[in-house]
C-alpha cells in the first residue's frame, strides 16, 4: 500500500524503531509463516542471524530482545512495557522460547535458545540494508523447514529478501488508487494550487481511500493520546536511564520546576515546555516504554514537543476548547504525515542507512511543516518550513554512545523540536517564494548519507561513540 498517515506514526515500544520495533515485526511475520505453513510441530532447531547495525548497535538498541519476542508472535503495537519485562524475565531464569506461542491459534513450542544463542555480524552488511536479519527453524535431522532474511528499513519498517521489486510494484499500483499521489514536493505543491487545499487537505483525501473521515481523525487522536501517555509516563519517573550509562532522568525535575515557576502559562517559557515534552518522551523511549514512532523512535520527541507548542502556543489556543485542539492536531499529523511520504519515497528515515539527518533532520522537517499548516501558512510556505529545517541537520551524525538511544539522541530531540518551531516561524514570515526546494534538500540529505561513512550510521563506531568514556 502507498506509504500513510498511520504507516508514519505507529504506537510501538523503544528505544528503536528500526532496531527494536523492525526486528519484532520481522520475527513476528516469520512466527506467523510457521503456523500457517504447518511446520511448527516439527521444528526441532532455530537459528538467528543479525547483520551489520543491528548487530553492531543491537544490544543497546534492544533488538535481541525484541527478535525473541517476536518469535514467539507478540506484535509492537500490542505489547506492553509489563509484558516485555514479564517475558523477558522467564526467558532469562528458564533458558527457554515459547516460539508461535503468541500466534493465534498455536499453542507453539518450547526451544532451549537464548538470546547468547544469536549470531552477530556487525562488520558484515547485506547488498539490500545494513539493518539485515535471517531467521531459519531446522528438524530433529537438522533439515531445513522454512527460513527468511528480512530487512528492518527506518521508521518500523520491513522489506523481505526477494521481494522488493515486488513491494515497489504493490506500491507504484496502490498509488493509483488515490486521488492525489505524489512523490515529491512539487507534484505535491501542484496539487495544492490545482484544487486550491492545503497539504493537510490533501493528505486527508488520500487516507479516506482506505478509510472514513471519523476513523482518521479518531486514528490520529488516538495517536496523540498515546504521545501524551508517554509524555506523563516519563514525568513520574525518577532516577538514571537503563543501560549502564546512569543517565539521569531529567523529565520529573524539569516539569517540577516549571510548575512551579510557569504557574500561568507564561510565553516566554514556551522553549522550556518544548524541551521538556521532547525529553520526557525520548527518556521514556529509552526505558523501553510505549512510544508513537514519529517517525521513528530515536527521533519520537520532536513532534509531540511541537504539537505542543501548537496547541498551547500558537495564536488563538489561549482560549481553545477541546475540540479546537483536536482539530490542530489532526491537521498537524495530516500535513507532518504528508512531508514524511517524501522522505520515505526520495529517501530515507534510517539513521543506519543514512545518519541521524533521516531520523532527527525528517522529523524536525514534517513537524516544522505541521506547525507552519496549522498557524495558516501556504502550502509554499509549509513547504518552505520543511525545507529550512532539514536544510539546517544535513551531516547529523548517528553516533549513540554504547549503542544506547541516550545520549546524544535524547537532547537531540529537544534542539530538533527547537529547530522545527523556528523553521515554522521562519518560513510564515516570507511569502513562500525560496531558493531551496525541499526536494533538492531531500536528494541532498540521501546522497550525504550514502556519502556518510559507515562508523557515523548508528554502528557505535564512531563520533561521540568512541570519543567518549562510557562510565
Amino acid at each position: 500500500m502507498a506509504v500513510g498517515v498511520f504507516d508514519l506514526f505507529t504506537v510501538g515500544i523503544g528505544p528503536s524503531s528500526s532496531h527494536t520495533v523492525g526486528p519484532m515485526r520481522a520475527a513476528a511475520v516469520f512466527a506467523e509463516e510457521l503456523v500457517s505453513t504447518g511446520v511448527l510441530d516439527r521444528v526441532a532447531g532455530l537459528r538467528v542471524d543479525l547483520y551489520g547495525s543491528l548487530a553492531a548497535t543491537g544490544r543497546g538498541h534492544g533488538t535481541f530482545t525484541a527478535v525473541m519476542l517476536g518469535l514467539e508472535g507478540f506484535q509492537p503495537e500490542q505489547i506492553l512495557p509489563d509484558e516485555v519485562e514479564s517475558r523477558l524475565a522467564d526467558m532469562a531464569s528458564t533458558g527457554e522460547l515459547q516460539l508461535c506461542s503468541q500466534v493465534e491459534g498455536s499453542a507453539g513450542v518450547v526451544l532451549d535458545y537464548k538470546v547468547e544463542d544469536m549470531v552477530q555480524h556487525p562488520l558484515t552488511v547485506l547488498p539490500r540494508h545494513t539493518n539485515g536479519m535471517k531467521f531459519q527453524v531446522t528438524d530433529d535431522a537438522g533439515a531445513v523447514l522454512h527460513e527468511a532474511t528480512f530487512f528492518s528499513v527506518g521508521g518500523g519498517f520491513i522489506v523481505r529478501d526477494g521481494e522488493e521489486d515486488e513491494a515497489a510494484r504493490e506500491l507504484d499500483a496502490s498509488k493509483q488508487e488515490l486521488p492525489y499521489p505524489f512523490r515529491t514536493a512539487a507534484e505535491l505543491l501542484e496539487h495544492c494550487r490545482n484544487t486550491g487545499l492545503g497539504i493537510s487537505d490533501i493528505m486527508m483525501l488520500n487516507e479516506k481511500v482506505s478509510r472514513s473521515e471519523a476513523d482518521i481523525r479518531a486514528g490520529l487522536i488516538h495517536i496523540w493520546q498515546v504521545m501524551e501517555e508517554c509524555k506523563d509516563s516519563a514525568i513520574k519517573r525518577e532516577g538514571v536511564l537503563p543501560g549502564g550509562l546512569n543517565v539521569r532522568r531529567r523529565a520529573p525535575d524539569w516539569h517540577d520546576r516549571l510548575r512551579k515557576e510557569d504557574k500561568d502559562r507564561d510565553h516566554k517559557y514556551w522553549q522550556e515546555w518544548v524541551n521538556l515534552v521532547a525529553l520526557a518522551v525520548n527518556e521514556e523511549n529509552a526505558s523501553g516504554g510505549r512510544v508513537v514512532t514519529a517517525p521513528t523512535n530515536g527521533a519520537a520527541g520532536i513532534i509531540p514537543a511541537v504539537m505542543f507548542y501548537a496547541t498551547h502556543y500558537a495564536p488563538g489556543m489561549e482560549k481553545a476548547t477541546q475540540a479546537d485542539k483536536e482539530d490542530v492536531i489532526v491537521k498537524f499529523l495530516l500535513a507532518a504525515a504528508a512531508v514524511g511520504v517524501l522522505y520515505k519515497e526520495q529517501a530515507s528515515i534510517s539513521g543506519a542507512e543514512v545518519g541521524c539527518q533521516g531520523e532527527v533532520g525528517s522529523a524536525s522537517s514534517m513537524a516544522a511543516a505541521g506547525l507552519a499548516e496549522v498557524m495558516g501558512g501556504s502550502p509554499a510556505q509549509v513547504e518552505n518550513a520543511a525545507e529550512i529545517a532539514m536544510e539546517h541537520n544535513l551531516g547529523l551524525t548517528c553516533d549513540p554512545i554504547g549503542g544506547l538511544v541516550q545520549v546524544p539522541c535524547i537532547e537531540r530531540n529537544a534542539i530538533g523540536a527547537a529547530k522545527a518551531v523556528n523553521a515554522a516561524k521562519m518560513a510564515l514570515w516570507g511569502d513562500g517564494t525560496h531558493r531551496v526546494s525541499l526536494d533538492e534538500v531531500i536528494i541532498t540529505m540521501r546522497e550525504t548519507g550514502k556519502d556518510m561513512s559507515s562508523k557515523y550510521k548508528e554502528t557505535a563506531m564512531g563520533g561521540l561513540a568512541v570519543n567518549v568514556v562510557e562510565c
